[in-house]
């Protein structure tokens, strides 16, 4: 009997080799990868090869069929920490002939699908050995591997490779060759890898002309100026700061009277001991499991926390506020310099201001010689600004009220696929913009007010610096619908199509971001924006959708009194709702009566809705604050002056001809004037009738729309008391709340509103 083996089972050859071709999308390059892939494959013994493409990793592995399966299926279980992969591709390969695996030369050819690193923070590796004496780089200021140090404001093209960085002038010495060839190495090629013998370094200048160089040297002359009480301008990562001691009431009016920044908060960085690194921030400020986690975050931004009564810290860092910011050392010189004072130091950007924070070490000495008593420079340039981002603790999760080193760029995806690339322009203070094409958006980090010549040359350098690194041209600009922004100007001479976004259609764009087809009520509520009807907006809640936003409710209209100065003078804005009601003030400067007669004949006096302008007014009427030195200070210090829950005052909520519906805030007056009634009592009743009007303009909605998603957006929605106790009624209420978590509730975000509202344009 004969068997036929032609339709025999085969047996799978378990030993033949097999190959796999993969491509790795997302953040890869700058964190690391190519190390870890090369460690992972070596460590099941494959044979194949990895190299970067335009802004991917590809991959070639073949071994034994259960080792390439195995790497495959761990590929992205343990990835470096600071990375963000995504498998875009993993198909069968053919195996050829290899020996080993090995990391290739980069390519830089192919679909372009470019992710910026941002810059990273000192890793505990290279904290290690910057403190340990037997290491060559001890006490080195630049040390830095594949996990930490530079990436945006050194990168000046892509791919990420040192002759395309800031970098590219330092030539490694033999030991730092070493370790950047060897993939076994945490320094392979770490692109901005150095040493004291072949990287950047230090240099002091001092006001009467003496110079130090050196990194010892340069360091010892720093700390010295700052114990004696002077003011340092440091050069950093993204750009220079302010330092002086955080304690010492002399040394911080020194600081504010030259720059001038009379109470502006100061920002506070503080040493942070590698086994307790919050060990002195928790003895200054109260921290939740939030503000913890934020500080430790690989962003480590400037986190608002709630000061404690007895702490050492001078009260002179933010008058009037009962908030302060704090930070963490993120670089190794930070690091150096902190715990060689042993205490905490201001640490404030370098800038004129309003503008972006200097960067170049001629122009730091030029612009703010009469500021800093000394300079501690290094020769590493800075490619770009990147400003420290600063987020606050709202309703339990941390919100970013400005994007810049360590979280931008920042990249988003779009709810919907763009045939062609935009450039958003964004609003005329706290200035990013957004560069989006296909799904994708990147919003820069935080530039500045539009207000100077160099804002807007960083504006525009920062326009090209991202159509440059991401490989993307944009072929049509979106910006607000104000004629008077400089970013409005600009956008009308940049010779690309053009479209308008309303302002608080961005706001509510970027709350919603399309993220649902069901209509939203999105409360806008800000300073002022240039409104449909020519008007100054601001109190508006917008109901619909990107692209279909209509004004639903607002705030009793009034006319500010010299128009833009209100914003710095909330007297003007106190008095105006005076004068509309009919109301005695002796708040008001005696000189005021021209300004009541310009007010009566409504010259320069343009009318609004805006709820940051009731802010400034509650907060001069309750005698907080009649002039304000920058953008906020009534609002923010009257936020502070609340401690207890207060019942509301009710604004009437009305029907106008034209269909809008509108609160009423004539009924706040009497209490706001109420001299039997404590500050901290007015103050409350004020947040807490804000609160209540929200919430009745949104039982409105629901009762004519049967809407129960509500969102906030607008700079107001910074207030913590404000937006808590909105949340709360909302909630109650039985209505979903939206308050972004990624992109700043302030103008800092229009310009990923501007983008979302394009796309549903189109």
């Amino acid at each position: 009997m004969s068997i036929d083996n032609s339709t025999a089972p085969v047996t799978p050859d378990n030993t033949a080799p097999v190959a796999r071709r993969l491509v790795i999308g997302g953040r890869v390059q700058g964190v690391g990868f190519r190390p870890y892939l090369y460690r992972l494959a070596c460590a099941h013994g494959l044979e194949g090869w990895v190299r970067n493409r335009v802004g991917e990793v590809e991959i070639h592995v073949q071994g034994r069929p259960d080792a390439v399966t195995a790497f495959v299926r761990e590929l992205l279980a343990d990835t470096p920490p600071l990375s963000r992969p995504r498998l875009e591709s993993d198909a069968a390969a053919e195996a050829v002939d290899l020996a080993g695996f090995e990391i290739r030369e980069s390519l830089d050819q192919g679909e372009v699908q470019v992710h910026v690193p941002p810059d990273l923070y000192t890793c505990q590796d290279c904290l290690a050995e910057l403190s340990d004496p037997g290491d060559r780089r001890y006490h080195y200021p630049f040390i830095n591997c594949t996990q930490c140090g530079p990436r945006y404001t050194l990168i000046r093209a892509l791919p990420y490779d040192r002759a395309a960085t800031t970098m590219a002038g330092f030539e490694l010495c033999p030991p730092c060759l070493e370790e950047y060839r060897d993939p076994a190495n945490r320094r392979f090629h770490a692109e901005p890898v150095a040493c004291p013998d072949c990287g950047p370094g230090l240099t002091f200048h001092g006001r009467d002309g003496e110079v130090i160089a050196g990194n010892a040297g340069a360091l010892d002359a720093c700390l010295a100026t700052l114990r004696d009480g002077r003011v340092v301008a440091v050069k950093g990562i993204g750009g220079y700061h302010l330092l002086c001691d955080a304690r010492s009431d002399a040394a911080i009016t020194r600081l504010r009277s030259r720059k001038p920044r009379p109470h502006k908060p100061l920002a506070v960085m503080f040493p942070a001991d590698t086994d307790n690194p919050l060990a002195q921030v928790a003895e200054a400020v109260h921290l939740s499991r939030a503000h913890t986690e934020q500080l430790l975050s690989a962003e480590r931004p400037i986190v608002l926390a709630r000061k404690r009564p007895a702490c050492s810290l001078s009260g002179l860092l933010a008058p009037g506020l009962d908030e302060i910011g704090v930070m963490l050392p993120y670089s190794p010189l930070h690091h150096l310099l902190l715990a060689g004072f042993a205490a905490p130091l201001v640490a404030t950007s370098a800038n004129i201001s309003g503008e972006p924070v200097l960067t170049d070490n001629t122009a730091v000495e030029e612009r703010l010689g009469h500021v800093a008593d000394a300079f501690l420079h290094h020769d590493r340039p800075i490619e770009r600004p990147a400003d420290d981002p600063v987020v606050r603790v709202i309703a339990g999760r941390a919100r970013p009220l400005r994007l810049g080193r360590g979280s931008a760029p920042l990249e988003r995806s779009l709810p919907c696929f763009l045939e062609k690339p935009v450039l958003a322009a964004g609003g005329h203070m706290k200035n990013s913009v957004a560069l989006a094409w296909q799904d994708r958006i990147v919003i820069s980090p935080h530039i500045g007010d539009m207000g100077t010549a160099r804002s807007l040359a960083v504006f525009e350098q920062t326009v090209a610096d991202l159509q440059a690194l991401y490989g993307v041209t944009a072929e049509s600009v979106v910006c607000d619908a104000h004629p008077g922004y400089a970013t409005t100007r600009w956008a009308e001479r940049c010779g690309l199509p053009l479209q308008r976004v309303q302002h608080h259609h961005a706001h509510a764009s970027a709350c919603h971001a399309g993220s649902s087809a069901e209509p939203w009520l999105v409360f806008t509520w800000d300073g002022v924006g240039y409104g449909t009807d020519g008007s100054l907006w601001g109190g508006e809640a917008l109901l619909g959708r990107p692209g279909t936003w209509q004004r639903f409710a607002s705030l009793r209209p009034f006319h500010l009194p010299g128009g833009e100065r209100a914003g710095r003078e909330p007297w003007r804005s106190a008095a105006a709702l005076c004068w509309e009601s009919g109301r005695e003030w002796t708040g008001q400067p005696a000189d005021a009566v021209l300004l009541h007669q310009a007010w009566e004949r409504r010259l320069n006096s343009p009318q609004t809705t805006a709820a940051g302008r009731l802010f400034d007014a509650a907060a001069a009427l309750t005698g907080v604050c009649l002039e304000a030195s920058y953008e906020g200070q009534g609002p923010m210090q009257l936020e502070a002056a609340c401690r207890d829950m207060a019942d509301p005052v009710n604004m009437p909520l009305t029907q106008q001809a034209t269909g809008l519906w509108a609160s009423d805030w004539e009924p706040l007056l009497p209490m706001l004037l109420d001299p039997s009634r404590s500050l901290a009592e007015r103050a409350a009743c004020f947040h807490a009738s804000m609160a209540n009007t929200l919430l009745q303009q949104a039982r409105c909605v629901r009762d004519a729309h049967a809407i129960d998603h509500v969102g906030l957006s607008g700079g107001v929605f910074q207030n913590r008391v404000l937006t808590e106790q909105a949340i709360r009624l909302l909630e109650q209420d039985g209505f979903d709340v939206t308050l972004p978590d990624s992109i700043p509730v302030n103008d800092a975000g229009l310009c990923f509103g501007q983008v979302i509202e394009f796309a549903a344009a189109l």
